[in-house]
Formats: C-alpha cells, structure tokens, sequence
C-alpha cells in the first residue's frame, strides 16, 4: 500500500512549501513537490520527522529522587514504562535514547517485535558510574546499594572494561558513563571517572561498535570526556570557549537538557545557592557559547516518567532552545541532528529512511509550542499510522 502524506513539509533540513512524502512499507521511497495520489493521502498542514528525545529514563517512580530510582520495583517500573511508551509516541516522539533504567532493554525489544505501542528505544541497558560517586544510594549498604542499582559500580580501567561488557550482555546499544556527580543527592558536585577509567571505557566501547554518552558537569569532566573520545556530552553545565572549541573540533554532540532544570527540587540550603548558580549559567553562559560555536545540540530532556519529569510533555525541551536558536534550527536539533548523534537513519524525511513522521495541526515554525501533544495529528511509526493526542476525530 502506498501512504502519501501532503501538506507544508520539513524535511529535517529545510522547508518544501506544499509537499508530499510518499511511503510504502516501513520507508520513504521519495519526497516531491505537489500533491501527490495514493492508496491513502493524509493531508496536513504540517509534516516534519518524528520527534527524538535523545536522554529520558524508563524509571517509572513517582518520587523523583535517586533512592527511588535505585528502589523501584521492576514490575512497577515495567508496567508503568509501557504506558509511557505509548505517550511518548501519541505525543510525536518516534525514537528516544534511555541512559540507564532497569526496563528499558526489554522496552526495546518488546517494541521492536511489535509487543508493544512506543517510539524506538536506545538503551544504554545499567548505567556505568564510580563506587560513592552520584548514583549510588548512600543511605543504603553498600552491598545492597550495588543489588538494587540500575548502574554497574566500577572503580578501574580493569573493571570498567568489564562493567561495558556487562552492558553489552544486557543487550545495549550505547554506553552510559558518569564522568562527574549531580545535584541528585543534594550535594556540591563531586567527581565521576578518571581520564583513564574514560578512556577505558570508550575503547571497550567502540571497539564493540557503540557510542558512549557522558554525564558530565563542570570543567573537568567535560574536558576528560573530550580528550577520551565520548561522542555525546550530556547536560555539559560549566561549558567554556575551550571546552566547546574543542567539542566542535572532535564533532562530538552537546545535550544541555534544559527542561531538566526548569524543575526546582528541594536541595539543602548549604547546596542551593551553588545549584541555582550552575543552572542559571547553563541557561545563559553555557547556552551562549554553545551555540555561537555551531555545535550540534540535539535534544534531551532528562525525564524520567515521574510526575515532576512525566513522559509525553518532552517537547518542553524544545521550546526553551527556541530561546536560543531559530525555529528551523530547533527542529534540526530534534530530528535530523539528534538523528546523527544518535547514528541511526531517522531524522530526516528523505529517500530510504524510515517513516517515522508526525503530522501537526499549526505550524512550528511560527510558534515551536504547536508541537504540544494537543496539536499532534497522526504519529506514523515504521510506515503504520497511529492517532495523536491533537486527534479527536477517530
């Protein structure tokens, strides 16, 4: 069956006034001008890439804290993934990248056989991070913290050779690392990885084929990650000239996640103040030079399906880059160029990807708010159409 989709178009990369995307199967097999005729014609008023969220986790809590996060029940988490999946999808989100959750392996393969309703899933399958370092539950003993945790402790260039083969056994697809703490635990930033448990990681990786993501906060760790050869820079608070000349120089791809910090968690007084500084030159500063750099942003929101961070409202992202860049830069950033980051043929309406598209009531470039899920039509994943949430006709 040919599916036809015409309307105002984005192709990822620019605009085609009154165009159509002609599918069959699972693929684009062209991208024209005009109207064309098929065995079914959707007209919009406008067609663009499915949406890509780069960094989310499948936690499924509700508390949004690192103790729940490492608690979680894996049924609870799965149930609960499940019907984030289909919200993210019906929301315009057609493929996503999950960086450490305890499910998001099996969401992924269960998507894949058609088990279940949802974008493609990226998963990093447990997260590598430092004994004591961000994502280790201090409050609990260690053995149990270490039973519990979605992320292998490792604390060697030796082990952490070993932890990315532990994840590669659990089926990832990229490697997760933290090459600095957070503000999770509601301290001052603390150390992550050494320059050469990195560099461990990152050949372990590559050597089987997989990108490596870096969570990443302050000048060292973006610097260590840079010079062990990451491909992504996750959050990069304490972005500088240096660092982003050097990241553009390497091509590796900078996500700020912004809509993370949008949230005010309660943190102790002592580490307020400090937290409030870092976010609000991440929101200015680091946005700054980031972009007069010409670096690929992709976006990621870093939400995890809790009711503060909820699955289905990731377009948030979207909306405070347009503080920073041109409409059609934003929706690059979201399809083509977290595509690329990503290095999977998704992103672009173009011949031979796969037809993950959406179609939207009002057009983004006018306001990027009209990629709310209330203006999102129809979601076409892997060339079948699914409703939108903006779709109250069927």
């Amino acid at each position: 069956m040919k599916l036809v989709l015409t309307g105002k178009v984005f192709d990822g990369e620019k605009i085609i006034e009154k165009g159509s995307v002609i599918i069959e199967e699972d693929k684009i097999i062209d991208v024209v001008e005009g109207e064309e005729k098929g065995d079914r014609v959707i007209k919009g008023n406008f067609i663009l890439p499915g949406l890509i969220d780069t960094h989310v986790h499948f936690f499924g809590v509700e508390d949004d804290n690192v103790l729940s996060w490492n608690l979680v029940n894996e049924i609870d988490a799965a149930i609960r993934s499940t019907r984030d999946m289909e919200k993210l999808l019906r929301s315009g989100f057609t493929t996503v990248r999950d960086l450490g959750s305890k499910v998001a392996v099996n969401l992924s393969k269960l998507q894949r056989r058609g088990e279940i309703i949802g974008p493609t899933v990226i998963a990093s399958g447990y997260s590598l991070a430092i004994t004591g370092g961000d994502d280790d539950p201090k409050d609990l003993p260690l053995d149990i913290a270490q039973r519990l945790s979605y992320s292998f402790y490792c604390d060697s260039p030796y082990e952490c050779r070993k932890a990315v083969r532990m994840a590669i056994r659990q089926g990832a697809s990229v490697i997760k690392v933290y090459a600095s703490g957070a503000f999770s635990q509601g301290e001052i930033i603390l150390p992550g990885f050494s320059l050469d448990e990195l560099k461990a990681i990152v050949d372990e990786s590559h050597r089987a084929g997989l990108k490596v993501a870096s969570h990443a906060y302050g000048k060292e760790a973006i610097m260590n990650s840079i010079l062990a050869g990451v491909d992504t820079i996750e959050h990069g608070l304490g972005l500088d000239d240096e660092t982003a000349s050097m990241i553009k120089e390497k091509g590796i791809c900078y996500i700020p996640t912004l809509s993370a910090y949008e949230i005010d968690f309660p943190v102790p007084k002592e580490v307020r103040k400090y937290r409030e500084e870092l976010v609000k030159r991440h929101f200015n500063e680091d946005m700054r030079i980031a972009v007069s750099k010409g670096l690929k942003i992709a976006t990621g929101t870093d939400y995890v399906g809790s009711k503060q961070r909820p699955h289905g409202k990731n377009y948030r992202e979207l909306v405070l880059l347009s503080r920073y860049m041109n409409h059609i830069e934003v929706l690059k950033s979201a399809t083509s160029i977290a595509g690329e980051c990503l290095g999977l043929n998704v992103g672009k309406l173009k011949r031979g990807y796969t037809a993950d598209i959406i179609v939207v009531k009002d057009d983004p470039t006018v306001s990027i708010e009209n990629l709310s899920p209330s203006n999102i039509i129809y979601v076409i994943k892997e060339g079948k159409v699914y409703r939108g949430y903006g779709n109250y006709e069927e």
